[in-house]
């Protein structure tokens, strides 16, 4: 399908449009920290990146990254359009995470990442981040 908007009104448009988060990855994220009896983690915590989850007491900011938009190595998904585009947004986007992470650690804040296809993973994820909380 052609696009019918200029090169300007589509960059226009697409800068309004801003992410509300990933409600169903974050919700999969909820329903495995209570089914596992994780507390203390708050949703919304003002701190550099937005973490989806953060510890506050025990100074933890966990990220869900979304296969697609943070590059994941295994999933290894390319659009099929437009791909120079993509690469650059993906590799910024990469980048702004590894900033992020430096900016979180001076603040001695540990960092953790998983990914969105670890999720099905639980018992995985449940370890890494009892693990970085230094719960059993």
């Amino acid at each position: 399908m052609a696009d019918d908007m200029s090169k300007e009104s589509r960059s226009f448009t697409m800068s309004r449009i801003r992410s509300k988060g990933n409600a169903s990855t974050e919700m999969k994220m909820v329903e495995l920290l209570r089914k596992n009896q994780i507390t203390g983690w708050r949703r919304q915590f003002n701190l550099p990146g937005r973490p989806d989850f953060v510890f506050p007491k025990k100074r933890l900011a966990l990220f869900i990254d979304g296969c697609f938009w943070h590059g994941c190595p295994k999933c290894k998904l390319i659009p099929k359009t437009n791909i120079e585009y993509w690469a650059k947004k993906i590799r910024g986007n990469r980048e702004r995470d590894k900033t992020i992470k430096k900016q979180l650690e001076q603040k001695r804040w540990t960092v953790i990442r998983i990914w969105e296809h670890q999720l099905e993973n639980s018992q995985w994820t449940v370890r890494k981040i009892r693990k970085a909380l230094m719960i059993q």
